[in-house]
């Protein structure tokens, strides 16, 4: 975990960014110092099995293991004081949301950044039903993640990069896929459980990973107070490494400003 001080006299509140899948903290330089600048402290961490944690990469018994990560997180940001945000992008996103979901976090407003809340590559019915016998005889066994970094952003100078990055996840476990899809399911049949927050979703429009039509679908049925939705024309999945990731940002930063208390 790593945690990032803004050099505002007055801090607004503490930011804490979920990272998605195969990728880690590190890909998040920028966007923690455009809330640095912006007032907010930075809090983050690699989830379990990626990034710079040595354990099983690539890999999860639960998907509860990055619930009970997440809320650590969120435990080391309330010792600022200060009021907590929540961000999560795709994976990251979808942590979020089941979190929300299992328990009442003590945050302001939550930011789903292209969330998983479907996806649109899945394997075909006879990988899928044997994924599920897999799953019990073999569930470290690790399959390509078909993630590929052109797929993600429209960025040239991000996807040079990442493609030097040895920290990226290329192989996932059986059971960290039948995981995630058992995760999606409980989104969406427990959406009545999600914690009455601000929500704001802002959605890459040509995203290649994420089913946008799911993550509507989620949207217009959670039954909150406060929400809203934002569709970036044209954008990839990752709308904060996007060539127009400031103006991405500065919505974000808008919405956070307008819940500090």
């Amino acid at each position: 975990m790593w945690k990032w001080k803004t050099e505002v006299e007055q801090p607004k509140g503490v930011v804490i960014i979920v990272h998605g899948a195969a990728e880690h903290h590190g890909r998040y330089k920028w966007l923690a110092e455009m809330w640095k600048l912006s007032g907010y402290h930075v809090v983050m961490g690699d989830l379990p099995g990626q990034g710079t944690t040595t354990r099983r990469r690539g890999h999860i018994q639960s998907f509860d293991e990055y619930i009970l990560e997440v809320n650590e997180w969120v435990k080391e940001a309330t010792q600022f004081g200060l009021p907590l945000f929540l961000l999560g992008h795709s994976m990251g996103g979808l942590i979020l949301v089941r979190a929300l979901q299992e328990k009442s976090l003590n945050a302001q407003a939550v930011l789903l950044s292209s969330p998983c809340l479907g996806v649109l590559y899945r394997p075909n019915k006879v990988i899928d039903l044997a994924s599920k016998g897999l799953n019990f005889v073999a569930p470290s066994f690790k399959v390509e993640s078909h993630l590929s970094i052109d797929l993600a952003t429209r960025n040239k100078a991000v996807q040079e990069i990442d493609e030097n990055d040895s920290l990226y996840v290329t192989k996932v476990s059986i059971r960290w896929y039948r995981e995630l899809v058992k995760a999606v399911e409980e989104a969406h049949k427990q959406i009545d459980k999600f914690q009455d927050i601000p929500l704001f979703i802002m959605q890459g429009g040509e995203d290649k990973i994420v089913d946008k039509a799911a993550v509507k679908d989620w949207f217009n049925k959670v039954n909150i107070l406060e929400k809203s939705y934002k569709e970036w024309k044209g954008f990839y999945h990752e709308i904060f490494s996007e060539p127009e990731r400031e103006a991405v940002f500065e919505r974000a930063r808008q919405f956070f400003d307008a819940h500090c208390k």
